[in-house]
């Protein structure tokens, strides 16, 4: 079987808006993962998140919601929610780094409670789920000799996939991701493993699926905000060309615009893209910072033209985005 290409759950950048103009334009991805939702222990979804969940929102793409939490009753009764609106698969954020989320012990925290972990997954594995569960994970906190226990702790589950992002949550996303870790448990581990952080490029994606043969899925979120012409390369496809660049900008403002019902927000979400996007343009480093002081429609659309008509596109996006340790 082969490699899956899926998209990053990235809040902010990945909701419904983006989904479905990346899908129509540029051929979509196997899977999207829907940016994480919060379960309370009121069972049931509030209006904003049904919004990014409801299947005919989705209609037409493979999407996976994505859970973050620490009390297994909240997951359980959401993970039903989920299974009776028709999702197959349901995902579990053991990897978000955000300090207001560690704080409470969700995403790459529960990372420092491995027993504590290992309990929680034992009773949402052990509820008879009518839905299967994947992990997104860190390989550890502070240390990546850590992963040598949460290693342990995942193999004793039947999850549909493990998603590892060889990176600590100490180090955000900053330096170079631990591949050594991730190459050591790739033949370990009994269950489908997908890979995730660094990929940038299509030889990037070649390079893995090269080089871990039986790997289940590639998972990509900054460099396909860069890039929406990623996963079509991988696929031996043609890099994105410029009348398409600008039509995906077009389309996903104004699926903001619709989607917010306010301007201002749509536009600061763009600027959010453009901190990735103007990286598939050479020496658009200066140029994009009058995207980012842009506080009229009409500025913004004078920022990104003049992108447009004076820095060239490249058909491999640079790494502009990375910060050293």
């Amino acid at each position: 079987m082969s490699i899956l290409y899926c998209v990053a759950p990235m809040e902010g950048l990945t909701g419904l808006p983006f989904r479905r103009v990346h899908a129509r334009l540029f051929a979509g991805a196997d899977k999207y993962f829907i940016p994480f939702v919060t379960p309370t222990v009121e069972p049931r979804f509030t209006e904003r998140q049904l919004r990014e969940l409801r299947p005919e929102n989705n209609a037409g793409l493979n999407v996976v919601p994505q859970l973050l939490t620490q009390r297994s009753a909240d997951f359980i009764w959401a993970a039903k929610a989920l299974a009776d609106m028709g999702y197959g698969e349901v995902n579990l954020n053991l990897g978000c780094p955000a300090g207001t989320v560690v704080a409470r012990g969700k995403g790459a925290g529960f990372l420092r409670k491995p027993a504590e972990l290992e309990h929680f997954l034992d009773e949402i594995f052990s509820a008879d789920l009518p839905i299967d569960i994947s992990v997104k994970t860190r390989i550890g906190w502070a240390d990546e000799s850590e992963f040598d226990l949460l290693a342990d702790v995942y193999s004793h589950f039947p999850m549909k996939a493990l998603i590892i992002h060889p990176r600590l949550r100490k180090e955000f996303y900053k330096g170079s991701v631990h591949e050594n870790i991730f190459e050591k448990y790739y033949s370990q581990l009994p269950m489908p493993l997908g890979y995730n952080g660094d990929v940038i490029t299509g030889d990037d994606i070649a390079r893995i699926e090269k080089h871990y043969p039986a790997l289940s899925m590639v998972m990509v979120g900054r460099a396909l905000m860069a890039d929406p012409a990623l996963f079509r390369k991988a696929r031996s496809g043609k890099p994105a060309e410029l009348d398409e660049i600008i039509r995906f900008c077009h389309e996903i403002l104004d699926s903001y615009h619709s989607a917010f019902g306010n301007l201002k927000n749509a536009l600061m979400r763009m600027k959010e893209y453009w901190f990735y996007q103007h990286n598939l343009f050479e020496g658009a480093e200066k140029a994009v910072k009058n995207v980012f002081k842009a506080k009229t429609l009409q500025e913004y659309e004078s920022a990104i033209s003049y992108i447009f008509d004076h820095c060239p596109l490249r058909t491999e996006a640079a790494f502009g985005w990375k910060k050293p340790l």
